[in-house]
């Protein structure tokens, strides 16, 4: 149907139209649970969901009402600690033993139970308050504490920590670890391949030769500095209320000091108290994270290309699989597929990590409620940092170093060789060096033949001169080996 067509038709029955584009589609048939992922809209559900299992516990919808149910807890049980709260006996050892099985044993049961009672709510904490008192209504010692649940938080005050808890253990137990797993497989390779010369190229054209060590040693160091960025980032909390100073604490309990008390609980937790918010934590520390996750990932962008790159010069062989196909009509591709899958979801993480930053340490006045939407797609962004870390250590696996290329591009670049030439003249005072050896080297086909018979042709001291006619590419590569093993 052309425009006019499809205008002329709105004009003619405006009513049969509307109901023809609001009519919803035919829904799909019910599948097997084992065929969910095919449904799925996201591909961390689907295609990929494989790659983020240890993530999924964490970041999850579930994952993150398992945290909220934690810091409620411990919450209630701080609380009860508390003399100066008379009102709150303090619990039993079998009180507390159950306050804490019931977060430690959180399961995916009892999260559906808190999405059914948000359904009345409209309100996903207060569902996770309602659920805790349902669970503890029938105790005869906890029963008479529901009221203590909640008691005097804002909605952030449990929030900010529950994300705080989930980005630490997140950190820990996966970015960390799969970032220390690339790393260390980077320093065997760079450490295997400390003498292996390679022909480097700046601007695309060949200059002064290095190591294939070396080149991978850079890219080491770099992940080091930016692992400790990571490990470095405070993950802060707080729990002061609606809007940053205890306003509803002081109130009911006036001569408690509940800035320290605040403190002593945050800290608890593992997280580091922030005194000075307003309704919310302002999440300059999910920005510092993701800025610094965000730099690691364009290190690696930078390595999966170089990879690509390499592979295409025959500098890297790939290892076949049985049965795998590089393409749909030429049989003959292996391609470098886990290296630009990496580059991809990195690109998709970072770009996620970027909104992070912008949009999280910025709230009109005490807060606005855009922040909630964004720090629900932080597993998203580590999603997919993830599959882009499983790809390119995949592809890392897959790589077989091709030393007959590597040398061969080496044996055809002699006139890498004009760099110590001229250096070595200019040591000895020889007029114009640099000059010389543009006017040999540039645009012209250098051999070793050449090079030396302009090395011979030079008034330079026998032993400078028998250093340089020793000289070859593969050769020259200052402290390439040196460099790479020391890492």
């Amino acid at each position: 149907m052309g425009l006019a067509t499809h205008f002329a038709a709105h004009r003619a029955c405006p009513q049969r139209w509307r109901r023809r584009m609001l009519t919803p589609p035919s829904p799909l048939p019910l599948l097997p649970m084992s065929d969910s992922a095919l449904l799925a809209l996201s591909p961390l559900d689907g295609r990929y969901a494989s790659k983020v299992d240890a993530l999924r516990p964490i970041f999850s919808e579930y994952g993150l009402i398992k945290a909220r149910v934690k810091v409620e807890i411990e919450w209630l049980l701080a609380l009860a600690a508390e003399p100066g709260i008379a009102e709150l006996a303090p619990f039993s050892a079998a009180a507390t033993q159950r306050l804490r099985a019931l977060a430690d044993g959180f399961n995916v049961a009892h999260a559906a139970r808190v999405k059914e009672i948000e359904r009345t709510t409209n309100h996903d904490v207060k569902a996770v308050e309602y659920f805790i008192k349902e669970q503890l209504k029938d105790d005869a010692e906890l029963g008479p504490a529901l009221e203590f649940v909640h008691f005097a938080c804002t909605s952030e005050d449990i929030n900010n920590l529950s994300y705080g808890l989930m980005l630490e253990q997140a950190r820990r137990e996966v970015l960390l670890p799969s970032l220390d797993g690339i790393t260390a497989a980077l320093r065997t390779l760079a450490h295997a391949q400390a003498a292996q010369p390679m022909l480097s190229r700046t601007h695309g054209q060949s200059a002064s030769p290095t190591t294939l060590g070396k080149e991978i040693a850079n890219v080491v160091a770099r992940l080091e500095r930016q692992r400790k960025q990571i490990a470095a980032v405070e993950l802060t909390g707080k729990i002061n209320g609606a809007v940053g100073n205890y306003n509803a604490h002081l109130v009911a309990y006036p001569d408690l000091d509940w800035a320290a008390f605040a403190q002593r609980f945050v800290e608890s937790l593992g997280l580091v108290f922030n005194p000075y918010t307003t309704q919310i934590e302002p999440h300059d520390n999910v920005a510092e994270i993701g800025d610094a996750s965000r730099r690691v990932n364009t290190i690696l962008i930078d390595l999966a290309r170089d990879i690509w790159g390499y592979i295409s010069l025959g500098y890297f062989k790939q290892k076949l699989k049985e049965g795998e196909v590089g393409s749909s009509t030429m049989p003959h591709k292996v391609n470098p597929i886990d290296f630009e899958n990496a580059e991809g979801n990195f690109g998709i993480a970072n770009a996620l990590f970027e909104h992070f930053s912008a949009k999280l340490p910025i709230s009109r006045w005490q807060r606005d409620l855009t922040d909630s939407t964004v720090l629900r797609a932080l597993g998203t962004a580590f999603g997919h940092t993830q599959v882009a870390l499983d790809s390119l250590a995949k592809g890392l696996g897959k790589l077989t170093v091709n030393p007959e290329r590597l040398d061969a591009d080496l044996d055809a670049a002699w006139e890498v060789l004009a760099e110590a030439v001229q250096t070595v003249m200019r040591r000895h005072g020889l007029p114009n060096p640099y000059e010389q050896l543009k006017a040999l080297t540039r645009g012209q086909g250098i051999t070793a033949v050449s090079m030396q018979a302009f090395v011979e042709s030079l008034p330079l001291p026998e032993d400078d001169k028998q250093r340089l006619r020793a000289l070859t590419p593969g050769a020259y590569t200052g402290l390439a080996e040196q460099l790479a093993r020391a890492i």
